[in-house]
């Protein structure tokens, strides 16, 4: 029985995505949870086919979870859906070892399209994002500074950009006030940046907000 994990953590997003998945494949077992946590509870206690996530979740995140659970699942097809464009993000995710990268307004068939692909054992790649990964090997350098940094610097810039104080993000994501300081200055001397209203402005340039 193929048994599907989906993580979101809006309610109308999870019964949309289990009605697709249950017309497309009527015999599956699919479960759904609201966030990161109980998403790497369910991985961690049960075995899963495919997993769902949203990459912006309360908490950690997806990409966070995502680089947890390949330390422990390195083959468990996972694809990450988001509502941010595909050529701000997906390169990013399948840098840290997601299988595909989709866009919640792609079409349903291309959400099963992209389940198909996974359970073979490929990566589900776009051919938009297949030329972009391609061109950032031909270049060999960072295209966007918001590129250079680390996951967790980003997931932080992300949530300074979306107006977020240190000691909030410290209690979101579980990391002492000074560790998230520490992430903050790395932020800021990587993007040549100074204030926050620097980051917020960039982050919506990029359309990353």
């Amino acid at each position: 029985m193929l048994r599907i994990l989906i993580a979101d953590d809006h309610s109308v997003v999870r019964v949309g995505l289990k009605q697709i998945l249950q017309n497309e494949f009527p015999s599956a077992l699919i479960e759904e949870v609201g966030d990161a946590e109980g998403l790497v509870k369910k991985i961690m206690i049960e075995e899963w086919d495919v997993v769902i996530s949203d990459i912006s979740m309360p908490g950690r995140s997806g990409l966070d979870v995502l680089t947890q659970i390949r330390q422990i699942h390195p083959k468990l097809p996972f694809l990450i859906l988001s509502m941010y464009p595909e050529d701000q993000y997906a390169i990013r995710v399948l840098k840290a070892g997601a299988s595909g990268f989709l866009n919640k307004d792609a079409a349903p068939e291309e959400l099963v399209k992209a389940i198909n692909r996974v359970l073979l054992g490929k990566k589900y790649i776009t051919p938009s994002i297949a030329e972009r990964l391609v061109t950032t090997v031909d270049q060999h350098d960072v295209e966007f500074t918001h590129e250079s940094l680390s996951d967790r610097e980003f997931e932080v810039m992300k949530l300074l950009a979306s107006g977020k104080s240190v000691s909030e993000i410290s209690d979101q994501i579980s990391l002492s006030v000074s560790t998230i300081s520490t992430y903050r200055a790395r932020i800021m001397t990587k993007m040549n940046m100074k204030t926050n209203t620097d980051l917020i402005m960039y982050s919506i340039d990029h359309k990353l907000i």
